[in-house]
């Protein structure tokens, strides 16, 4: 376990080193949250509520899903595309460590950084500029806690889905950056799922999406019933588990896809 641990801190260190385009991220998202929030206005037009969320609520669903974005995003499918291409996978295969339990880890030590460096001091920024409710009930900050870091494993499974399908696509840009638009828009990020029509919405329980972004927002902005983030918890973490099989699977036969290529 330790060297599993080397690798995140390894990460934290290298993204320490170009910490700096971090702080103009947090202005770009700022951006971001601002676009939304008079778009969000509007929209509103001095009703008290939409679909049970009020313009305070959206608003604070807006900034926690964009400075949460930061923690659970990460580029991995992209580096493992790269070392696929490039053959330096190979090389991976062969050193004391899993591949993939390794890139996971990577990409944690990644989102820790942009945790406390991003998503942290962002919200706060964005707070005296925007109107943000924050909760101070320990309750919903523990299962806030606990849904973002399922949100982060949905994510990096995804990831690792989409960059292992590199052994058999030989060329997966256009698969990833479809997988990134896909899940911007179903995750809840760009729209919170109670705005999509019925039918879309029953059809989001049975994928992994919504565990992404909605659920763990709509528990910070206590959208959801005490209930409602206990179900919305068990779902991602039983997507958690769902996940692993096709990961597993398609590893095993891209590792002898990498054979053949190798003979």
């Amino acid at each position: 376990m330790d060297k599993y641990l080397e690798m995140i801190r390894i990460r934290f260190l290298m993204m320490l080193a170009y910490r700096t385009n971090y702080y103009t991220g947090i202005l770009i998202y700022s951006i971001n949250i601002g676009a939304y929030y008079f778009l969000w206005s509007a929209i509103y037009g001095g009703k008290e509520e939409i679909q049970g969320l009020s313009i305070l609520q959206m608003t604070t669903y807006v900034a926690v899903s964009w400075m949460a974005r930061a923690f659970y995003f990460n580029n991995l499918d992209r580096e493992m595309a790269l070392e696929i291409k490039e053959g330096k996978v190979a090389i991976e295969l062969i050193r004391p460590y899993n591949y993939l339990g390794m890139k996971t880890m990577q990409g944690l030590g990644e989102g820790i950084f942009r945790l406390f460096f991003f998503s942290v001091p962002g919200l706060l920024i964005v707070s005296f500029v925007f109107p943000i409710q924050f909760s101070w009930d320990i309750s919903v900050w523990g299962m806030f806690a606990l849904s973002i870091l399922l949100s982060f494993l949905i994510n990096t499974e995804l990831n690792l889905l989409t960059g292992i399908t590199t052994f058999f696509l030989y060329n997966n840009t256009g698969l990833i950056r479809a997988k990134r638009v896909v899940i911007d828009l179903f995750s809840g990020l760009l729209l919170p799922i109670s705005f999509f029509p019925g039918w879309a919405q029953e059809m989001m329980k049975f994928l992994p999406f919504q565990g992404i972004s909605y659920i763990p927002s709509m528990i910070f902005t206590n959208g959801f019933t005490e209930q409602q983030a206990w179900d919305g918890i068990l779902h991602q973490l039983i997507w958690v588990v769902i996940l692993i099989l096709p990961i597993q699977i398609l590893w095993y036969f891209a590792k002898k896809e990498l054979v053949i290529q190798g003979g």
